[in-house]
């Protein structure tokens, strides 16, 4: 069954269909369910059913397994931009006797902290949360893999840590927390900690026979931020427009850019599938296109969330069953379908509002030693440096209002662009982070470190 399609053509509305329908019947799921995001609304929604004439709407809730974290995550982005803490900080300066000794906040949020990736027995997944009341009991004896900030490593007792920081500094539990600043605001009335009519059942289907059997639902306690949430495909969609535009009243679109921007080094494996890791957040390049969001999975239930920031294309999958359909891969699938058959309309060219004549002196070409770059204007009000033949490192740069510029990506990501100025007020050269920019390569009378040669340039003879 679909519900109301929006803006979306049929022949595109029949790919997401069929899709999905492949999924669930070749992944042999109980049920999936699926929607789109585009324009920071759905425009599409889908479901494939077992059950003849019972097929779950928008609105029925699945369990969303690790999809939590990225919650957990912009609770966590909040607590910092209010100034309660740095990402910076040891988790012990806020939480102490937690045996995560000098782990970072952004260490946890990136899995890089070295924890172990699963709580001592009995499977956490399986077993009520009551048999974990305290963090030592998620942690155990021996919580550490690896070394602190060493490599990417993820850790489900890591968020649990997370959560219990956000309890500390809140002074309230994680769920009530989490219902206050960002289910509440954001509208996320089909979004809980435990479920609400009506709602899936979670089922495992039998490797080698078309034969079910109920998993079990268990309350996660302690381990409740790295796991614990159900949703609906109507509420996540509109939590993925959230992370792609950003909602003041919950977290600016500036720091969910930073949740987006990977922040765990990759393992060699990792890297050959394209695989990162941000702070509550996955990213995946795939076929050309930079996916943002995440997975999850607890017995009975898969979960997935994908966003091409680009694209403007977000996609939700949810099913009931332990394992089966790909769910990544059909995330993945959906965004390419409406991207590549509906390519996003780009903004109408605008021009820039003022021109202020101190800035405009900085476009046109420039010279770092031989290599040709291009320093542009945009409407957004910002510069853009770009090498001329295409290949080597660009950036965007925000002024800082004193006639400097500071780098937004890349190499450059942080570094200072200073034009110089003449004794006379004309335009020397520009400095960035110390390399010299020139009109002419190696210019006649330049500050070139090192010198240019008297004699100037010469052929072989």
């Amino acid at each position: 069954m679909t519900t109301p399609q929006g803006e979306l053509l049929p022949g595109t509305r029949r790919a997401l269909l069929h899709r999905i329908a492949v999924a669930q019947t070749e992944g042999r799921a109980p049920s999936l369910v699926a929607a789109v995001v585009r324009n920071g609304r759905a425009v599409w929604h889908g479901a494939r059913t077992s059950v003849d004439g019972h097929g779950p709407d928008e609105n029925v809730q699945y369990r969303i397994g690790s999809i939590t974290k990225t919650f957990t995550a912009v609770l966590v982005l909040r607590l910092r931009d209010e100034g309660v803490l740095d990402l910076g900080d040891p988790v012990e300066k806020h939480l102490p006797g937690t045996g995560t000794g000098e782990a970072t906040i952004a260490e946890l949020l990136a899995h890089t902290a070295g924890l172990a990736a699963e709580s001592p027995e009995p499977w956490w997944e399986r077993t009520p949360g009551s048999l974990r009341p305290e963090l030592a009991d998620v942690l155990g004896e021996q919580p550490f893999r690896h070394p602190v900030g060493r490599r990417f490593h993820y850790s489900n007792p890591g968020y649990t840590v997370l959560g219990a920081l956000v309890e500390q500094l809140r002074g309230a539990p994680w769920e009530d927390v989490l219902r206050r600043e960002v289910l509440e605001p954001l509208g996320l009335d089909r979004t809980s900690a435990r479920p609400r009519a009506p709602h899936a059942g979670g089922w495992a289907v039998h490797p080698w026979a078309d034969a079910l059997l109920p998993e079990p639902v268990q309350d996660l306690g302690r381990m409740a931020p790295a796991g614990q949430l159900w949703s609906t495909t109507a509420d996540l969609a509109r939590f993925a427009a959230f992370l792609v535009n950003g909602d003041d009243r919950v977290l600016s679109a500036e720091s969910l850019a930073e949740m987006r921007t990977p922040a765990a080094p990759p393992g060699v494996a990792d890297v050959a599938a394209g695989y990162a890791y941000c702070l509550g957040l996955e990213i995946r390049h795939q076929e050309g296109r930079t996916l943002v969001g995440h997975t999850g999975s607890l017995p009975g239930f898969l979960a997935n969330l994908t966003i091409s920031v680009a694209d403007d294309v977000a996609a939700v999958v949810l099913a009931n069953c332990t394992s089966g359909p790909l769910l990544s891969a059909v995330g993945a699938d959906l965004v390419r379908i409406v991207a590549e058959a509906e390519p996003r309309i780009p903004a109408p060219w605008r021009p820039l509002r003022e021109v202020d004549p101190a800035v405009l002196e900085l476009a046109g070409q420039w010279y770092w030693g031989t290599s040709g770059f291009g320093l542009r204007l945009t409407a957004d009000g910002l510069v853009s440096l770009e090498p001329l033949s295409g290949n080597g490192r660009r950036s965007r740069f925000r002024s800082n209002g004193d006639g400097t510029w500071t780098g937004l990506e890349g190499y450059y990501a942080g570094e200072l662009l200073r034009p110089v100025r003449r004794p006379d007020g004309s335009l020397s050269h520009l400095d960035l982070g110390s390399f010299v920019f020139t009109r002419q390569p190696y210019e006649e009378g330049a500050p070139v470190p090192g010198g240019v040669d008297s004699e100037g340039w010469r052929g072989i003879g």
